[in-house]
């Protein structure tokens, strides 16, 4: 059976596997079978749909329609990463506007280039793939100076009485934030090959096409995502940065 072949009959069947993990959790009382349950139903759902939209774009779009696709995408994860800071004010404007910037800078690199086609079951496979890791590094960027900007407040405040500007007393937390971030991205590109095959290049390898083609396109991909969250992350910290502090007055604003 190749990939192509598979039926909705064989989707059906491969519920056991969920049947398996529901069956594990709920004898080791792990209290997510519900979870698990309703991830699974809005996994289908969200997939079938968008599948179905995914059709359209691909047969009718062209680059436009696929690159509002991927502006709906980013305004999504804008939302999704700024629950995970909402501690900061405006955290889901500021995180659209990183993710916007990381997705951005590694999209329109790899189109201005040439290295990716404009055709637009290229741009939004690729494109979901940039904005997804953008959301990721912003998310986890946010939530580190929510956090960080709660536990150090004391500290902080002591620097700027002391005369230290805005960006000198704020600046060990930016980093170390944007910095942890990173760390996935870092840690994946590290190991890419020798502990796992990512998506791309499984799913290039699974549709027939040469090894070493695969491993040429993984690694495009993985320097974009790199680059993505490079960037999502440093947008992400600066505008943090801007919206925590009264910068007129050099202090700390009240949390919220």
């Amino acid at each position: 059976m190749n990939l192509t072949s598979v039926t909705w009959l064989h989707v059906a069947m491969s519920v056991v596997l969920i049947a398996i993990a529901v069956a594990v959790a709920t004898h080791q009382r792990l209290a997510v079978s519900r979870d698990m349950l309703l991830a699974a139903v809005r996994a289908a759902v969200q997939l079938a749909a968008a599948g179905a939209v995914l059709l359209l774009l691909f047969q009718h779009a062209g680059l436009p329609g696929a690159l509002g696709w991927v502006a709906v995408m980013i305004l999504i994860a804008g939302q999704v990463a700024g629950r995970r800071g909402r501690a900061v004010p405006r955290a889901p404007a500021l995180a659209t506007l990183a993710i916007t910037a990381g997705s951005l800078v590694a999209l329109s690199s790899l189109l201005l280039v040439r290295i990716l086609p404009t055709r637009p079951e290229v741009v939004i496979p690729i494109g979901g793939m940039i904005v997804s890791t953008a959301m990721q590094a912003t998310g986890l960027t946010l939530l580190r100076l929510a956090e960080d900007t709660r536990q150090a407040r004391p500290a902080i405040e002591a620097r700027l009485s002391l005369g230290m500007t805005v960006q000198d007393a704020f600046a060990q937390h930016r980093r170390s934030a944007a910095r942890t971030a990173l760390l996935p991205a870092i840690d994946s590109t590290k190991v890419v090959g020798l502990i796992s095959l990512p998506g791309a290049m499984t799913g290039l390898i699974l549709a027939g096409v040469d090894p070493l083609t695969a491993i040429r396109y993984q690694i495009v991909v993985m320097y974009m995502l790199l680059a993505a969250a490079t960037v999502a992350a440093a947008v992400a910290s600066h505008l943090a940065q801007r919206a925590l502090f009264d910068t007129s007055a050099h202090r700390l604003q009240q949390p919220r």
